[in-house]
C-alpha cells in the first residue's frame, strides 16, 4: 500500500488539530508546514484564560447572524489567527511556509496571512469569501482545495 501523500498527511493533522476547537458553529483547525515539519498548530475558539462559547453560548448564534457576516462580535480567534499567534510567541517565521486549513481562510486570516509571507494555502473545505479568494491570487500565493479522502489532491505535485 502507497504512503499518504505530504498534503493528505497535513490535512489530517488539521482535522484532528480542530477537535480541540471551542466553537459550537464550526471546528477549524490550521497549521503551518516548513520543509514538511509543522511549525505550529491552531484551532478556532477564545483567547487563553477567557470563557468560551461552550460556557457562555454563541452571541453571534443568539443573534441569528449568518455564516461569514460580523466576525468582529465573536468571541473567538479563527484556527489560522492562532497558528500566526503561536508562532509569534515561540519566535517561529512563517515566511516561506505552507498553510493547510479544514477550511478555506476568511478575508481576515487571508489578509495576515499574506503579511505573514506565506507561499501557500491548502484547505479541505470551500467558504463563501470571494474576495479572500481574490486577495490570495493577486498576492501571488497558491491556494488549493486538497482533494480528501482517498483520492489523490489535484495539487498533490505543488506540494514538497
Amino acid at each position: 500500500m502507497p504512503r499518504m501523500p505530504w498534503p493528505h498527511y497535513f490535512m489530517q493533522i488539521t482535522r484532528l488539530v480542530a477537535q480541540r476547537s471551542t466553537c459550537l458553529r464550526r471546528k477549524v483547525g490550521a497549521l503551518a508546514v516548513s520543509k514538511r515539519r509543522i511549525l505550529a498548530t491552531g484551532y478556532n475558539g477564545a483567547p487563553a484564560g477567557i470563557r468560551d462559547c461552550f460556557e457562555t453560548g454563541c452571541l453571534r448564534e443568539q443573534l441569528g447572524i449568518p455564516s461569514g457576516q460580523r466576525h468582529e462580535i465573536c468571541r473567538g480567534l479563527h484556527a489560522e489567527q492562532n497558528v500566526i499567534i503561536q508562532a509569534a510567541v515561540h519566535g517561529v517565521s512563517l515566511a516561506g511556509a505552507e498553510v493547510y486549513c479544514t477550511h478555506q481562510p476568511c478575508l481576515i486570516c487571508t489578509k495576515m496571512l499574506i503579511n505573514c509571507g506565506i507561499s501557500a494555502v491548502y484547505y479541505a473545505e470551500s467558504y463563501p469569501d470571494q474576495l479572500a479568494a481574490d486577495m490570495l491570487k493577486e498576492s501571488g500565493i497558491h491556494a488549493a482545495l486538497l482533494d480528501m479522502p482517498g483520492s489523490e489532491p489535484s495539487s498533490a505535485e505543488a506540494c514538497p
